[in-house]
C-alpha cells in the first residue's frame, strides 16, 4: 500500500516496527535535549549551534595503542561470550582474516565480508581508542559470518542488514564497558570512554530517526501528490532538526540542505536499522552482563541464525521483541543515564 511497505517487504518487517521507532524516540525526546544543553555548558559557549556537534565533547587521549595490545584488549573484553568463541575469535587475530593497515589503493574505512571459507576483515587501523573500537565492531560481524556459515546450509547462511549491526555493535558496547571497568578510577578515561557512548547513541539512534522520519514523510508527501521540490524538503528536514535539537541547541538555517548530500536516502528506507540494532544491541549487552552463560547461549543461537528466520524472529531467539517499545525505551533510558553520570563526572573534575 506504501513505498515504505514494499521497501520492509524484503526483510519481512511490519511497518509498526519503523513506527514505533519514531514515537518512542518522540516520547523520549528530553535525554536529547538535555544533553545538547550539557554540551553547551561543558564547550563553555552562549549558544551551541549545529557545527558545534562535531567538536569533541573533551580532549581525545593521546595513548597509543598497538595492534597487538587491541587485540589483546578486544579478547578480554569478550572473554564474557566463553571459551569457544574466544578461541574462534583468536583464529581470526592468528590466521590472517584481517588486512590491518593502510596501504596504497586500498579503500578507506573498515568492512567485514563473509567469506565461505572464513570472514575477512578490512581496517585501516590506527593505533588509537578508534581503531581498538573499530576492531572490536569488525569482529562482531566476523563472528556473525563465522557463527551463520557454519551453522547452516548456503541457501540460508546470510544474514538481512536488519539484524547485520547488532552484533558489531554488542562486541563495541562490551569492549567500551569492559575499558571502563579497568579504568574505575580514572575521570578522564571515564569522560573520554562515556563521551563515545553519547557521541554514538546520539548519532545512530536520535539522528538516523530523525533521518528515517524524514524519508518516511518525504515518500507520504510524493504518494499524496505533493511536488517534491529543494523548498518543499528543506522546510521538512529543517522542522525535523528544530524538533530533535531544537530543545538544546540553535537550529542554524543553512542546515535546511544537509538532506541532500546524506547518500543513505538514495536507499530508501535504510537508515531506521542503524536505530533498530544499536537498541538491540544494548539490551542484549546487558543481559550478557546480568545472566552470563545462561544468556550467552541464546546470543550464540541468534548468531547462528543466518538467514533461516526473519530477522525480528531472529532476535527473539535472543529474547529481543522490537515490535515492542520497550526495546527503544530501555536503551534512551540508558542513554539518559549514561548523560547524567557524565554530567556527574565533569562536576566532579572541576
Amino acid at each position: 500500500d506504501s513505498s515504505l511497505e514494499a521497501a520492509l517487504f524484503r526483510t519481512q518487517g511490519p511497518k509498526e516496527v519503523y513506527f514505533n521507532l519514531i514515537k518512542t524516540v518522540h516520547e523520549n525526546m528530553g535525554h536529547m535535549h538535555r544533553y545538547m544543553k550539557l554540551r553547551k555548558k561543558l564547550m563553555g559557549v552562549d549558544e551551541l549551534h549545529m557545527y558545534d556537534l562535531y567538536t569533541p565533547l573533551i580532549e581525545t587521549s593521546q595513548k597509543r595503542i598497538p595492534f597487538d595490545e587491541a587485540k589483546k584488549t578486544v579478547a578480554q573484553a569478550l572473554g564474557v561470550m566463553g571459551e569457544r568463541y574466544g578461541a574462534i575469535l583468536q583464529e581470526g587475530f592468528q590466521n590472517r582474516w584481517i588486512d590491518v593497515y593502510e596501504n596504497e589503493g586500498k579503500r578507506s574505512g573498515a568492512y567485514s565480508s563473509g567469506g565461505l571459507v572464513h570472514p575477512y576483515v578490512l581496517l585501516n587501523f590506527r593505533p588509537e581508542l578508534d581503531g581498538l573500537l573499530t576492531l572490536a565492531h569488525e569482529m562482531g560481524h566476523a563472528m556473525h559470518s563465522y557463527y551463520s556459515n557454519h551453522t547452516q546450509p548456503f541457501i540460508k547462511s546470510d544474514y538481512t542488514i536488519f539484524v547485520a549491526e547488532v552484533a558489531s555493535t554488542c562486541n563495541e558496547v562490551l569492549t567500551i564497558n569492559a575499558l571502563r571497568k579497568k579504568f574505575a578510577g580514572n575521570q578522564a578515561a571515564q569522560q573520554a570512554l562515556i563521551g563515545r557512548l553519547l557521541e554514538g547513541f546520539r548519532t545512530t539512534v536520535f539522528r538516523q530517526t530523525m533521518f528515517a522520519e524524514f524519508e518516511m514523510k518525504a515518500h507520504a508527501m510524493e504518494e499524496a501528490g505533493q511536488p517534491l521540490t529543494r523548498e518543499s524538503l528543506n522546510a521538512m528536514y529543517y522542522d525535523l532538526n528544530k524538533q530533535y535539537y531544537g530543545g538544546g541547541c540553535r537550529v542554524d538555517k543553512v542546515v535546511e540542505n544537509e538532506w541532500m548530500r546524506i547518500p543513505h536516502f538514495y536507499r530508501y528506507f535504510y537508515v531506521y536499522k542503524y536505530a533498530t540494532c544499536i537498541s538491540a544491541a544494548s539490551a542484549i549487552v546487558k543481559r550478557i552482563e546480568t545472566e552470563g552463560d545462561a544468556y550467552v547461549s541464546k546470543y550464540i543461537d541468534f548468531l547462528s541464525c543466518g538467514g533461516s528466520k526473519s530477522p525480528l524472529d531472529s532476535l527473539r531467539v535472543a529474547g529481543i521483541d522490537l515490535t515492542q517499545p520497550a526495546v527503544i525505551e530501555d536503551a534512551i533510558a540508558d542513554f539518559g543515564a549514561a548523560v547524567a553520570e557524565f554530567r556527574k563526572i565533569y562536576t566532579e573534575a572541576e
